[in-house]
């Protein structure tokens, strides 16, 4: 992705949207770091259940990884003008996203009905504060992605500067999320 825009004066600068997204996705990423800090503090101390992720995170993670290959490809048709391969694309990573979203909802009921439900216990408390969290962020992006299928719908289409650039913020969030749920699947999955 293209960071920069010249400027009158020659100079590369970082576009202010762009600037402010990385800010806040760096806000994110400390306070993920905080929470998984404090995962591998409060395990040390004791009175920790030991439990495995059901199997449906595996699902929701491929689902996602799959959500921003869809939404990366439908940036590209974008850019080159492929209008069909465009808008299918951007729905198909719309339908993902939701896909996620159901299938994380799915992997909390299971930790429910096999004995982790939440408030019973600190190490299954953390799994679902982090995932609600992440989710919410999720949540997020998926109304991004609602106003990008909008756009593509409700628009005659046209490749400008303002819209690509719309567009290039969308994705940068949806591969924010999409990369810091595989390091919290990971995380979560092997710290135990």
């Amino acid at each position: 992705m293209d960071l920069t825009i010249q400027e009158n004066t020659g100079r590369n600068k970082i576009h202010p949207y762009k600037f402010a997204m990385w800010v806040g996705c760096g806000s994110l990423l400390m306070m993920f770091a905080s929470l998984t800090s404090a995962y591998v503090v409060r395990q040390a101390a004791g009175n920790w259940l030991e439990f495995s992720l059901p199997d449906i995170f595996k699902v929701s993670t491929a689902v996602i990884l799959l959500s921003s290959v869809t939404l990366h490809s439908s940036y590209l048709s974008y850019k080159r003008g492929k209008e069909q391969a465009y808008k299918l694309l951007l729905v198909a990573s719309f339908i993902l996203g939701l896909s996620f979203f159901v299938f994380q909802y799915l992997g909390w009921e299971q930790m429910a009905a096999s004995g982790v439900p939440f408030t019973i216990n600190p190490s299954g408390d953390f799994v679902y504060v982090i995932s609600w969290i992440h989710a919410a962020h999720v949540l997020g992006g998926i109304a991004a992605l609602a106003v990008a299928l909008i756009h593509a719908f409700g628009l005659k289409f046209k490749v400008t500067e303002k819209r690509r650039l719309r567009f290039d913020l969308t994705l940068t969030y949806w591969h924010f999320v999409d990369l810091l749920w595989v390091y919290l699947f990971l995380f979560l999955t092997l710290y135990r």
